[in-house]
């Protein structure tokens, strides 16, 4: 579904990601984890054509995105709040959105009360503006907006960062259901180890632009990320 080919950005003389190869089959669950300026962030906003990279391309189900826009038609993505109309109502936004992809209000109503425990009470009806939630409740909205029109590939940065416990339960069991049952391919950022290893069939490890591991998670990943990323600080 995604082949990543070559692809490295630079600015000026500083590189900040020389990813060689990375092919993501489809249905699968993808996690990126690394340290702070790792390139996890560089490498999902090359995949979504938001800045180009200095070498090499990204094909999401053959088509190379900075060459066209066709793949947008069947992937969803939310990066951070920036994705967000702030102007606008959730309800005024999942209704632009839906639009978008072709859903009547009928429609999208129908798909929004799917999502009734993970918005909480705190999303629909509040009739407030999205720049006004909190970031937990914005992180929410733009979450499920990106689920609209039921995309073929999602993205998502750093998905849990803002939730509460519970709603990072919550999320997982929708990633889960997303990948296992829709067959829908899922790529997740996150800083979190055990929620990455509790969602991803897949970790790729990023440090410093490069992939250094591509593990296939199993009941040892935790662990051995741990290890890898503990041993960054407290070197034997």
């Amino acid at each position: 579904m995604i082949t990543i080919e070559n692809v490295s950005k630079k600015y000026g003389k500083a590189e900040v990601l020389n990813v060689a190869s990375i092919d993501i089959p489809t249905g699968q669950s993808f996690g990126l984890v690394g340290n702070n300026g790792a390139g996890k962030t560089t490498l999902f906003n090359i995949l979504l054509d938001l800045i180009r990279p200095t070498t090499g391309q990204i094909k999401n189900n053959n088509i190379v995105v900075s060459e066209s826009e066709d793949w947008k038609n069947f992937t969803g993505s939310f990066i951070d709040e920036s994705f967000l109309i702030g102007y606008l109502t959730p309800e005024e936004y999942f209704n632009f959105i839906g639009d978008l992809r072709g859903m009547n209000k009928a429609d999208i109503k129908s798909f929004l009360s799917q999502f009734e425990e993970f918005f909480n009470g705190e999303i629909i009806g509040k009739k407030k503006y999205l720049r006004d939630l909190s970031k937990g409740n914005q992180k929410k909205a733009g979450i499920v907006a990106a689920l609209i029109g039921n995309p073929e590939v999602i993205v998502l940065d750093e998905p849990f960062a803002n939730l509460d416990p519970t709603t990072q339960i919550r999320l997982k069991k929708i990633i889960k259901d997303l990948a296992e049952k829709n067959g829908v391919t899922v790529l997740v950022s996150s800083h979190d180890l055990s929620h990455v290893t509790d969602v991803c069939e897949r970790i790729v490890v990023l440090e410093k632009g490069q992939v250094i591991k591509d593990i296939k998670t199993s009941d040892a990943t935790l662990k051995e990320l741990e290890a890898h990323f503990g041993g960054a600080i407290n070197p034997a």
